[in-house]
Order: structure tokens, then C-alpha cells, then sequence
């Protein structure tokens, strides 16, 4: 007795990307690539490596940080206060623009990154100690800078 055969389901309908060809950007979960896609799709494909990424729903607010530990480039919700890098595992305290100061080393120069409000900042790449704030020398400058919301 000959068996029925079931209706091939029909095919989704395919993506058509917006008219004005906006374009959002999210990080590769597999290699870590900055990959640019349209708006609207809800997973992209690297070009590299193959992995699909999901993309975050719309409206959510992401931001980006290198981590410290292997200077890979992170993007995460923003409001997040720690971020886990996928590649060493390194825990990254993620600050607000408001929460950041800049100084240069006070040894080898360097634009370092710091909590606001911290008495002093250790260089990475020297190992040099610069102290910042009220006991700050009159070498070493201090720039807070202010978060800035873009539309």
C-alpha cells in the first residue's frame, strides 16, 4: 500500500533589507570579527569563520570595550558592569563614559584608562604608577569625560 506523502512546507519568505539600507555592526561569536549587517536581520553569518551570531532584539543598547587580558574587542548590553571575554576569560569592569578618566604615564606616556576618582593608575605597558586626582603633580593631567548619547 502506497504511503501518502506530506506537503513539502512552504519556504519562509525571503529577507528584503530595508529601503534606506541601514546597517548595524556586532562582533563574530566565533572569531571575534566585526561584522556589519542589515537592519532588521535576526542572525548573520561570518564571511571567515562560519559561525552564526544571533543579533540583540531591537532597541537594545549595545557598547563595546577591549579586554584587558587579550585586547580582543567585546561588545556587550549596554549598563552591563562586568563583561566575560570569550577568548581568555578575563573579567572586564565595564564603566560608563561618566566613569572614566583618561592620563598620560606619567613615565613613557601612554594615554591610560582609569575608574574616576581613583588616587593612582599602573601602566601596562611600563609598569609605571602615575598618581592622578588632588595629589596629582602639576605633569600628570587629569580629563574627565562626559557620557554623550547618540541618536
Amino acid at each position: 500500500m502506497p504511503v501518502p506523502l506530506a506537503p513539502y512546507p512552504t519556504p519562509p519568505a525571503p529577507y528584503t533589507p530595508p529601503a534606506n539600507g541601514a546597517q548595524s555592526q556586532l562582533v563574530c561569536s566565533g572569531c571575534r570579527n566585526l561584522l556589519m549587517y542589515p537592519v532588521g536581520a535576526t542572525s548573520v553569518c561570518c564571511a571567515v569563520c562560519n559561525a552564526v551570531t544571533a543579533v540583540p532584539p531591537p532597541g537594545t543598547e549595545m557598547a563595546q570595550l577591549v579586554c584587558g587580558g587579550c585586547h580582543t574587542l567585546l561588545m556587550y548590553i549596554r549598563g552591563a558592569t562586568n563583561v566575560q571575554c570569550s577568548c581568555c576569560h578575563t573579567v572586564n569592569l565595564a564603566l560608563e563614559a561618566n566613569q572614566v578618566a583618561h592620563v598620560n604615564c606619567g613615565n613613557c606616556r601612554m594615554l591610560l584608562m582609569y575608574q574616576y576618582g581613583a588616587r593612582s593608575v599602573k601602566c601596562a605597558v611600563c609598569n609605571f604608577v602615575t598618581s592622578v586626582g588632588a595629589s596629582a603633580t602639576t605633569s600628570t593631567t587629569e580629563q574627565k569625560f562626559s557620557s554623550v548619547t547618540i541618536q
